[in-house]
């Protein structure tokens, strides 16, 4: 008889955004004739800039020939893309990392989900409090998080971010923690961290014999070079943090699927004895046999992005979506609404008004202005009372859902 994984059981039955899908789709068959607007789900909406487009193209004309067809490629990626990630991503702010210290993928969800899969699952895990679900959700199927009560699993360290603490999360007292998910510029809230902050938990990881690992997803949209780029800034993070970048949201490639992990070789763990071991090696292990390599044209598309024609246009891309983030801060604020993020970030965080529930004000929202937000406690105990939007939309969809929600405000509040 074939046993279930009982750890999957203990997922919870309904993930974040297929919720949103199902109430948004229920609300469609009632008002088949209604426009709605989402400001919710986080996919772009820009096409890929000339220059990848014409990476592509050439990637897929070399395919076509036998001098430059491309089989099976090397599970942690080709060495142009690598070797320009290094060059251009990390040099430019003193960081400096070997070739074989990156290893591309199809986007930073899969390495961020499937890392944990390296790690004893008696490690406990501690997490900034709202956070990315598929943190908690890829460390549950292991069976390391414990039971899930009251919006809380037993063997987490949640750690609030909230407007009360300026959304900057404190080291928690008395509670140990062996792995720690920290994410910046933060998805939900949209909000940064000093080098002085992230510094204290690079001290913390290295004092406690603990691993951070590190979303840096959305670092292209930090507009102020204090701002930490990547964890590879503070001196010692090399010792104790994995970085996990991606192209989705810097250059459109939520279809294209392509992204990269670092992981360098002096992160070690340890076993029961104190043995150590690096989870470079591990790692590279782990990919050569689950993993055959993200796609030749995927690769050369994320190379073109590099150059200096392409570095121009993702640029004018990230600045597009940003000045929707930038009247959205605007409209919203002088509609007296609490709302954070947005300025290093393309997502806003509001607060709700009087303290409605994330999924009611979610519903009401929907259906008195026919826009879509993400609701907070979707992504922990402390979203609740607030709600998400993204700044991923087109101008004219942006704009005409502002003055949906300014009409619909002045009417109900």
């Amino acid at each position: 008889m074939a046993l279930v994984n009982i750890h999957f059981l203990n997922l919870q039955n309904n993930y974040l955004f297929a919720d949103i899908a199902k109430k948004v789709n229920a609300f469609k068959v009632m008002h088949p004739k209604a426009d709605i607007i989402s400001l919710g789900i986080g996919d772009v909406t820009q096409p890929l800039c000339p220059a990848v487009i014409e990476a592509m193209h050439r990637a897929s004309d070399e395919m076509a020939s036998v001098q430059g067809f491309h089989g099976y490629g090397p599970e942690q990626g080709y060495d142009f893309l690598r070797k320009a990630i290094l060059k251009n991503d990390f040099l430019p702010r003193g960081v400096h990392l070997d070739v074989d210290e990156i290893f591309i993928n199809d986007g930073a969800k899969s390495d961020t989900g499937n890392f944990q899969e390296l790690l004893h699952w008696d490690n406990f895990i501690g997490v900034t409090d709202p956070i990315y679900p598929v943190y908690i959700d890829s460390n549950v199927m292991i069976g390391r998080c414990g039971t899930f009560e009251d919006g809380r699993w037993s063997r987490v360290v949640y750690m609030p971010c909230n407007a009360e603490n300026n959304f900057v999360p404190e080291i928690p007292k008395g509670r140990h923690m062996d792995v720690i998910y920290l994410c910046y510029p933060n998805n939900p809230t949209g909000t940064v961290i000093t080098k002085d902050e992230l510094r204290k938990w690079v001290n913390y990881a290295l004092k406690n014999d603990a691993l951070i690992l590190y979303d840096a997803a959305y670092q292209a949209y930090i507009q102020d070079d204090d701002i930490p780029h990547s964890i590879y800034e503070i001196r010692g993070a090399r010792k104790c943090a994995i970085e996990f970048r991606s192209y989705s949201k810097t250059a459109g490639f939520t279809g294209i699927r392509c992204g990269y992990t670092v992981v360098p070789k002096d992160v070690s763990v340890a076993d029961f004895e104190g043995e150590r071991f690096p989870l470079n090696q591990l790692w590279l292990r782990r990919q050569c046999t689950k993993f055959n390599g993200t796609s030749y044209i995927s690769q050369r598309a994320a190379e073109a992005i590099y150059t200096p024609e392409g570095k121009q246009q993702v640029k004018a891309t990230i600045d597009y979506y940003m000045q929707n983030a930038h009247l959205m801060l605007k409209t919203l604020r002088s509609l007296g609404y609490e709302v954070y993020g947005g300025e290093h970030a393309p997502y806003i965080w509001m607060k709700t008004p009087g303290n409605t529930g994330s999924w009611k004000f979610f519903e009401e929202l929907l259906y008195g202005a026919n826009v879509v937000c993400t609701p907070g406690v979707g992504f922990g105990p402390s979203g609740e009372g607030y709600v998400r939007f993204t700044a991923f939309g087109t101008h004219e969809q942006t704009e005409e859902a502002l003055r949906r929600i300014e009409y619909w405000t002045k009417q109900t509040f």
